[in-house]
């Protein structure tokens, strides 16, 4: 299979050929195959990585019917960026210290990267299957904040082919004002490999959302979270939220990861009450 996708890759590189409809839409049913083929074969932890980062590339945009413009581009590959970051992190299994353990098994990790600074690592499984998680994570994006008490809202800016989105989040204050609104300007990337859905994203600029009154801008990234059916139960979806946030202002350390931890375990209680609904 894998040197037949090949020679379909290669037709369509060819100036002349690049036209040719049908030939796209070829090249990439025989690389969406080879992609389930391989994902299905190798169910392995460190295997799903491996795969969603060699797989996740700039092709399937390059195929599309719509040519994009310089600027669409740079906000494609920053999305891929993240997404290949992430991966790297999650990658990596050494260095992990348990910052929480609730009583339904949701546990909150933690470690220092010298390029990042420290990461959240939440690990939990949602009693629904994965296209039920996928659909309010993506698809229902901009309504997070009717179910997420730590988010304000979520508007979606601009969408960039099938697989990026430009957003802007609002976080709402932490009880007490302990920690004053934050708001984002992020670029999102949505990836499905078989039976693992990747959705990472990292902070952005975007001429049209400039700083808010009231809010101070944050950064986030690389952050994503990885969705897959659980082993022998496709009703259930294992999730992995990696977070990785910069708020900004003058807050000490102790009270940052306190918040960044809880938001983690709070999000994960608050999405399964929503998709309980």
């Amino acid at each position: 299979m894998l040197p037949a996708t090949s020679k379909l890759c290669a037709a369509i590189s060819y100036r002349h050929l690049r036209n040719m409809t049908g030939l796209r839409r070829q090249a990439t049913v025989a690389i969406s195959q080879e992609l389930s083929r391989l994902a299905w074969r190798s169910p392995g932890p460190s295997t799903w990585i491996h795969q969603v980062r060699r797989k996740s590339s700039l092709l399937s945009s390059r195929l599309e019917e719509k040519p994009f413009s310089e600027m669409e581009m740079s906000y494609i590959k920053q999305g891929e960026e993240a997404l290949q970051k992430s991966l790297r992190i999650l990658e990596d299994q050494d260095g992990w210290k348990t910052e929480t353990v609730a009583g339904n098994g949701d546990k909150v990790l933690s470690k220092v990267l010298p390029d990042v600074g420290k990461v959240f690592r939440l690990e939990v499984v949602v009693d629904k299957p994965l296209d039920s998680v996928y659909g309010e994570l993506v698809d229902n994006m901009e309504q997070m904040g009717d179910w997420n008490p730590n988010v304000k809202e979520v508007k979606i800016l601009e969408k960039i082919g099938k697989d990026t989105v430009i957003t802007h989040e609002k976080a709402a204050a932490t009880p007490g004002n302990i920690v004053g609104p934050r708001d984002f300007v992020s670029v999102r990337c949505s990836k499905r490999r078989g039976s693992t859905c990747v959705l990472a994203g990292m902070s952005t600029t975007y001429g049209a959302m400039p700083e808010q009154e009231g809010f101070i801008r944050a950064e986030n990234g690389p952050t994503c979270m990885v969705l897959r059916p659980l082993p022998g139960s496709p009703s259930q979806t294992r999730l992995t939220w990696l977070l990785s946030i910069d708020l900004k202002g003058w807050l000490p350390k102790t009270i940052i990861n306190q918040v960044l931890s809880q938001t983690q375990v709070d999000f994960a209680k608050h999405l399964r009450q929503r998709l309980a609904r």
